[in-house]
Order: C-alpha cells, then sequence, then structure tokens
C-alpha cells in the first residue's frame, strides 16, 4: 500500500513524512489555492520537502488536450523529480493522456467516478488512475464498490495501471478501500493521523510507562537502568 497525503501545505507534509511511511503528495487546483500564494513556489517548496523520489501528483487546468500537454510539458521542466501529471478523465484528457503517454510523461487520471472512465484511462495510457470514493457515496453510488470494479477490470485486462483511490470523509473508508487490492491511497492530514488513532493503544502505553516507572524511576528509559 502506498501512503499518499492530500494537501499542499508545508507544514502537514514535513509532520507527515516525519512520522508516516509516505510516497507522495497529491494536489489539485483546489488544495493550491487555499495556500493563497506563488502557484510555482508551493510546488518547488513541496518538492524540496520530499525529495526528487517521492511522487508529487500536479493538475493540469486547461480544458483542451493542447493545453494540458503544454501545461504538462512545462510542469515536468519546473518541478522535475517524480512527476505525475493530474489529468481529468473527460474526451480533451483522454486524448492528452494519449499524447503523453508517447512523450514519456507520467500521468494520474483524476476525477472518476466510474469503472469505465477508469479503465479508458488506463488504457489511455494513465499511470494511476483516481477515483472519488467519497464523493461516489454522496451522489448515491457505491464508492468502495467502484474501486472493487476497477481493481478486477485491471486484472481481467492485464493492465498495468495503479488505483489511487481518493476522496475519503473516515478510516473506515480508507480501511475498505484497503481490502479491494487498491494499491494507493491519498488522504488529508487529519485521515493520515487518525488512522494511528486507539483509545486502547493510548491506555495501553500509558499502563506501560506507569508500571515501568513505579519500578525503575520516573523519566528513565531502558538506557538508564540496568
Amino acid at each position: 500500500m502506498l501512503y499518499i497525503l492530500d494537501t499542499a501545505n508545508l507544514d502537514a507534509i514535513k509532520k507527515a513524512y516525519d512520522l508516516y511511511p509516505m510516497s507522495g503528495v497529491t494536489t489539485n487546483p483546489t488544495i493550491i489555492s487555499k495556500e493563497n500564494r506563488s502557484f510555482l513556489s508551493i510546488l518547488k517548496n513541496i518538492r524540496e520537502i520530499v525529495g526528487e523520489d517521492s511522487m508529487l501528483h500536479v493538475q493540469a487546468v486547461s480544458t483542451t488536450a493542447e493545453g494540458m500537454v503544454k501545461e504538462a510539458e512545462y510542469l515536468t521542466e519546473t518541478i522535475g523529480g517524480n512527476l505525475y501529471i493530474k489529468i481529468p478523465v473527460i474526451p480533451e484528457g483522454i486524448k492528452a493522456m494519449k499524447i503523453l503517454k508517447k512523450k514519456g510523461i507520467k500521468i494520474t487520471a483524476t476525477a472518476i467516478f466510474t469503472a469505465q472512465q477508469a479503465l479508458m484511462a488506463a488504457v489511455a495510457g494513465a499511470d494511476f488512475v483516481a477515483p472519488y470514493v467519497n464523493r461516489i457515496d454522496n451522489i448515491s453510488g457505491n464508492g468502495i464498490r467502484v474501486v472493487e470494479e476497477i481493481v478486477q477490470l485491471f486484472e481481467l485486462h492485464n493492465i498495468d495501471a495503479k488505483v489511487l483511490a481518493a476522496s475519503f470523509k473516515n478510516v473506515q473508508q480508507v480501511h475498505e478501500v484497503s481490502l479491494t487490492g487498491a494499491e494507493s491511497v491519498t488522504v488529508n492530514p487529519e485521515i493520515m493521523d487518525k488512522m494511528l488513532e486507539h483509545p486502547l493503544t493510548d491506555w495501553s502505553v500509558d499502563q506501560f510507562i506507569k508500571d515501568w516507572e513505579n519500578v525503575y524511576g520516573e523519566g528513565k528509559i531502558t538506557l538508564d537502568v540496568e
């Protein structure tokens, strides 16, 4: 499982990369705009934090294939590293994916709500496909089921593209997606933190420390005692 952070907040990225086994960062125009500063500065700062090898997913905002390709080439040259260009699964986006694939530019197909959208994007050249789990649920669909269908289709047709499940409201959705065989998830910083939270874990750690300190002294660690 690849854990990816869905944010452009530098402090949140630094924290996650310090604590967790992160594989990358995803952004989109909404996430970027929340930071309210230079677009390129944000991306370059993220690249500095995560390093050249970590994935960084950045979305093109053009609505024509020609524009998307130009944005992809510019971002690839300007930001560098392990960069994926997010392209929406609209007709012009599929056209752009075919072109970008030939140019060797890595692609994440985004704004996916059906398994067929994901399949077409993968055939067009997408390396990752990003179904919006919670948004599918919000339109009376079944986000987890859509992810399951994508995984099944990729296995059935021997497709190498990976599923990057997105749009989560809670840890349970992330857990259920993990069970489908999806290779990766992108979650916001709050959900990333909550995936480790459990009151009995906290209680157990507190009890261990209490019992230890009752015998060996407050603030002592294993290096301090015989």
